[in-house]
């Protein structure tokens, strides 16, 4: 009778752990599933600027050529831009905005000719078209609000938004979230935000998100924008603490499932044997946008044996990131790179049975694990600032908090 209960009990636990594995396998395939289409929609959606001023003395191709277009991207450029606009009437001092996917491709260039209309020039097959564009009236703020189904690109994009306010807001609670390992279903955001209009009421695009609050698994964070000690926009919580730290929670823009943690004993997959894993291996798409966890400078960017193609960045405090794996990279040895910039995308080369990023860091020498890393957030608001933020937050944080409409609060 013992032996029968005993047996029936592991039965019972066996199928337990059974149904638990492949419970965490079909989880583990849905986020591949959703890292794979935002991955695509990633490349195929987010437009990442680059603004400069016209300098005296040069001509409209050759500012190009100074964001990096060839010299026959340039001249077709220029030739689209002057069948549209007479481009003798080009002023030193104004703006022109190149627009690149975030794998590094072409899409949009924007030399702004005055307050009202803007040069815009896109690629097509064969060369460029162009034409001149009303810029936006006017300015008005906005709440967006929604609730998790699945991701938060999707969304964002039920409440009618773009990927680009996803990828803000992704930004802007990035040193506290990974929207892949930590988000939920039936978490909810709201953002009070700047957006640009025409005249007609169409959105043209969007200017400061003003704060900010996800609610995560039952657990609140907010988030107001107002500005650093050298003048710089920043984030922070309602009691004046800096949202940002010295590194963000994943080297993926939206994070991706951990397929291998960090180990001193890992049993390798090709090399089948047990040896250190001193990173963390996310299991991501190929072309998905790899990202430096923080600001430092580019120590090594190529091909490293097993490692494949790998980033490695020299960071403050004695602390070093590599990025392993990768099928493209953007950056190169001497390179500044600020925290969050693009700097490669997911791969398989080297030694690895699939795509995946394989991240590692190191403090003063010593391989760290990253999920278990803790790091101290940036100055909070001084006492000398405090009123100005104490403004900011009366303004703000009702309209976030659903105490106040946003008419009453709007300026």
């Amino acid at each position: 009778m013992g032996t029968a209960v005993l047996l029936a009990a592991g039965i019972i636990v066996d199928g337990y752990a059974i149904n638990k594995n492949v419970s965490a396998a079909k989880e583990s395939q849905r986020q591949m599933e959703l890292a794979k289409a935002e991955c695509a929609r990633m490349r195929a959606e987010l437009v990442l600027p680059t603004a400069k001023k016209m300098p005296s003395g040069e001509n409209f191709a050759g500012m190009l050529a100074q964001f990096g277009l060839s010299a026959a991207e340039a001249a077709d450029a220029t030739a689209a831009a002057q069948r549209a606009f007479n481009l003798r009437q080009v002023r030193a001092g104004n703006t022109i905005t190149v627009g690149r996917s975030v794998e590094g491709s072409l899409r949009e260039i924007d030399y702004k000719i005055n307050a009202e209309r803007v040069l815009h020039i896109v690629p097509q097959t064969p060369g460029f078209a162009a034409e001149v564009r009303e810029i936006p009236v006017r300015s008005e703020v906005a709440i967006v609000s929604g609730k998790l189904e699945d991701s938060l690109f999707n969304a964002v994009e039920e409440t009618g938004e773009s990927a680009e306010v996803a990828m803000r807001l992704a930004q802007i609670f990035g040193y506290d979230l990974d929207f892949y390992t930590d988000a939920r279903r039936g978490d909810t955001f709201r953002i009070v935000m700047e957006k640009r209009k025409y005249a007609n009421g169409e959105t043209a695009g969007y200017g400061k998100i003003l704060a900010a609050e996800y609610i995560n698994d039952g657990r609140k964070y907010q988030a107001l924008l107002f500005h650093d000690p050298e003048g710089r926009p920043a984030y922070y919580t309602a009691d004046g603490k800096s949202l940002q730290k010295a590194f963000l929670r994943s080297p993926l823009k939206f994070g991706a499932p951990v397929t291998s943690h960090f180990s001193q004993s890992r049993f390798h997959p090709i090399l089948k044997t047990y040896r250190p894993h001193l990173g963390t291996d996310y299991g991501a798409p190929v072309g998905t946008p790899v990202q430096t966890i923080g600001s430092g400078r580019v120590v090594f960017a190529g091909r490293k044996g097993g490692d494949g193609n790998m980033v490695h960045i020299v960071h403050s405090n004695g602390y070093e990131t590599m990025y392993l794996h990768l099928s493209r990279m953007f950056v190169h040895p001497g390179e500044h790179v600020e925290i969050g910039k693009t700097i490669g995308l997911v791969g398989m080369t080297g030694l690895a049975t699939g795509p995946h990023l394989d991240f590692r860091i190191m403090q003063k020498g010593q391989f760290k694990n990253f999920e278990r890393l803790g790091l101290p957030p940036s100055d909070p608001v001084s006492k000398k600032n405090m009123p100005e933020f104490a403004g900011v937050r009366e303004e703000w944080l009702p309209v976030l908090n659903g105490e106040k409409q946003l008419e009453t609060a709007s300026k």
